[in-house]
């Protein structure tokens, strides 16, 4: 009886008191690798994880996909991992293995028994140091690539709409292809530009490395050196900066997708970058607007007046800046551009009234709580450890970034809103059945 009272007394506390600093120690080689280094011995698990400094965004607009096709083809085998044996490796020393690519950045990480950990930042040396690129594998992964394609986007129901959204969005920042990129530019291309662009930028002074778990820091260090040390530096890799024109008339357009029987609508607005406190706050009118059964879009759309059978509002973050939709799929006879009008009332009464006590309440207590879940397991550490140094040049964010989301008030709720979200602002897009292109 006594466990129970403690373990729901626990349950009671306030997040930010369960919450715990993540601690880390941070330092560079002489190749220019950042190396973060997280020590927590509670269980005897460790991850080891390189995110590089290379996406969609950096690829040239004739040959887009090449940062995702890199996710595949750096698993295809290295001078001293025979080709086809990664999987193989990882999974007979009891560890997982999984990347990630976005318009910003490529992930790579293991999770392994801590004591497998030199197995682990050994795997991630020889994707970087000794990657064999030739064209049996580009073949090979060309073909799983296409089959993702297949799957995840030509033959998914609404699979292209970010795609569709992204063209219309960005006329000359490269976020306005779509990440998994075009087929056509994949067969084209050369085995000599795949090694090219794994030279630009596979690059120790283009990455960094985070090792999380249980681990010893010293004798960590030492393995960091033994395999990572003596890879050379890379040339600097440089990002330009591109601006795109502010949107200033309301864009409309149409896409059919054939494997769809009900339309949609979507609306998407040009943001801010992530890094920026306004991102934030776009993230906390998101909350208000579609999170939960509780939230306005989908108590009134959803539940009263039965116009909708989804509807929500989400971000997206971005390095250079941010996308933010808003979406509703109808029922019955009602009309797309009704739903549109029925959303937009929403987010009026955003732009112009405060939020009430109750919602404010609920904003603290949902963002406390994304805080401590993204931190509760060595996984996620890591991965935030990653993001927080490459991409938003803070790495402390990991135990400050609750601080911003508190700071917030209502009255910036109201006047971000009204900042960004405004109907000459946006795209709007109705996603249509193919068979009814001329209804709405």
């Amino acid at each position: 009886m006594k466990k129970s009272i403690i373990y729901l007394a626990s349950l009671l506390l306030p997040v930010s008191i369960m919450a715990q600093k993540v601690t880390f120690e941070e330092y560079d080689l002489d190749n220019g690798l950042h190396v973060v280094l997280h020590q927590d011995n509670a269980a005897p698990v460790v991850t080891t994880s390189v995110m590089y400094h290379v996406g969609a965004k950096d690829e040239n607009p004739e040959r887009t996909g090449f940062a995702h096709f890199f996710e595949h083809l750096l698993f295809e085998g290295t001078e001293n991992i025979g080709r086809g044996e990664w999987m193989g490796i990882v999974s007979s020393n009891g560890g997982k293995v999984n990347a990630n690519t976005s318009d910003d950045r490529t992930y790579y990480y293991e999770v392994f028994p801590s004591n497998n950990l030199e197995l682990g930042l050994w795997m991630e040396s020889e994707r970087m140091f000794h990657p064999i690129i030739e064209q049996i594998g580009v073949d090979t992964q060309n073909e799983v690539v296409k089959e993702e394609k297949r799957l995840r986007v030509d033959n998914q129901p609404y699979g292209a709409f970010q795609a569709e959204i992204k063209k219309l969005l960005f006329t000359k920042h490269p976020y306005r292809w779509a990440t998994i990129g075009s087929m056509d530019h994949l067969d084209a291309a050369t085995l000599e530009e795949f090694q090219a662009f794994n030279k630009k930028f596979y690059v120790p002074n283009n990455a960094v490395l985070v090792v999380a778990g249980d681990l010893n820091i010293n004798k960590t260090k030492k393995m960091v050196e033994k395999y990572f040390g003596s890879i050379p530096r890379g040339k600097a890799v440089t990002k330009a900066t591109i601006k795109e024109t502010p949107i200033t008339k309301e864009i409309k357009a149409k896409y059919n997708d054939p494997n769809i029987q009900t339309p949609a609508i979507i609306t998407a607005y040009r943001t801010p970058s992530m890094k920026t406190r306004d991102a934030y706050i776009l993230n906390m009118v998101s909350t208000v607007l579609s999170d939960g059964k509780s939230s306005r879009l989908y108590k009134k759309l959803v539940d009263e007046k039965k116009m909708a059978l989804q509807v929500g509002s989400f971000g997206q973050s971005l390095e250079d800046y941010g996308m933010y939709f808003t979406y509703g799929l109808p029922v019955g006879d009602t009309k797309l551009e009704d739903l549109v009008s029925e959303i937009d009332e929403e987010i009026v009464k955003i732009q112009t009234e405060l939020i009430t006590d109750r919602e404010f309440d609920k904003l603290q207590n949902k963002y406390e709580n994304q805080f401590v879940n993204a931190n509760s397991s060595i996984e996620g550490i890591a991965h935030s450890l990653a993001t927080y140094y490459l991409l938003y040049g803070d790495i402390n964010l990991i135990n400050t970034e609750i601080e911003i989301y508190k700071s917030i008030t209502k009255e910036e709720i109201r006047a971000i809103a009204k900042k960004y979200l405004n109907p000459n602002q946006r795209v709007q897009l109705e996603y249509l059945p193919k068979k009814e292109e001329n209804k709405k």
